[in-house]
């Protein structure tokens, strides 16, 4: 679905931006562009993360969804600092006595109207699916539709107000490129860093490290759960804990509170948790 708008919106924005003379669209067309791309990458890598776990991957392939989302980031780096440059280089070149940028076309101006529907269109479905299928690259994807709806609200304010204005307001289109560029450098940051954390084992955050722990001590007879680990691989959560019981308990039952414990978690967190539970007797 993502990848079907963008093909459409694409092609629409590029002949507009052409046809229209408006850097900003051009620099709209250049953000649906970045989208499009990253929508292979993420339909392609997705799929190799949804391979159940073997010889070679005893944790499954989730990490390859998370290299996803990092590859989008970085095509929005390149994608902004590019628009960026331009934009900034057509606004020297106004500032500097050389007014000779076009007032960009109606055709631009609709093309950003009907850019901004159908990217927040997109956003909302791609960010729902995301989060039923727990999917950390579609959910990345889905911000992605965003950025470029709100990137189209710049563009379409500049070429706007262009149009309006008249021909001494002109560089209003460029320096909305300058906006757009740098609203996409703020989301690429935080795909970027998203990644990164995640391919270096960075822990969870402390609230759901805290919810772990309180899950596990609430059941009669574990106490002092400690040495936690947890980590994400992919749209999957790992935990590994220590946890403490009477030192009398029999086997069996010792083994039925720990699956108890293991059912409950993967309730709260996905059946596909990875979880780790080692007892050892109350000191």
């Amino acid at each position: 679905m993502g990848s079907l708008g963008n093909v459409v919106l694409l092609a629409f924005k590029f002949v507009a931006a052409i046809v229209g003379h408006s850097s900003a669209m051009m620099a709209d067309a250049v953000h649906s562009l970045s989208d499009f791309v990253t929508d292979m990458v993420v339909m392609i890598f997705v799929r190799v993360s949804a391979k159940p776990h073997d010889k070679s991957h005893d944790y499954g392939y989730g990490k390859f969804e998370t290299f996803a989302a990092f590859i989008v980031g970085v095509v929005l780096v390149f994608a902004a600092v590019g628009i960026v440059l331009v934009a900034v280089g057509k606004i020297v070149h106004w500032a500097s006595g050389h007014h000779d940028l076009q007032v960009p076309g109606m055709l631009a101006l609709w093309a950003a109207l009907l850019s901004i529907v159908v990217k927040e269109a997109l956003f909302r479905y791609t960010i729902i699916r995301g989060r039923k299928l727990s999917s950390q690259a579609m959910i990345a994807n889905a911000w992605h539709h965003r950025s470029d709806a709100l990137s189209s609200v710049a563009a379409a304010i500049g070429i706007g107000g262009a149009i309006l204005l008249g021909k001494s307001w002109v560089v209003l289109d460029p320096l909305a490129s300058v906006v757009v560029g740098l609203m996409l450098v703020k989301v690429a940051y935080e795909l970027v860093k998203t990644s990164v954390d995640e391919l270096t084992e960075s822990s969870l955050p402390d609230d759901m490290e805290q919810e772990i722990a309180s899950i596990i001590s609430s059941f009669p007879g574990v106490t002092d759960p400690h040495n936690l680990h947890t980590r994400r691989i992919g749209h999957r959560i790992a935990i590994e804990i220590h946890i403490r019981m009477d030192g009398s308990t029999p086997l069996l039952q010792a083994h039925d509170c720990v699956t108890a414990i293991e059912r409950k978690l993967k309730e709260r967190f996905g059946q596909k948790t990875h979880i780790v539970i080692h007892m050892e007797p109350i000191k």
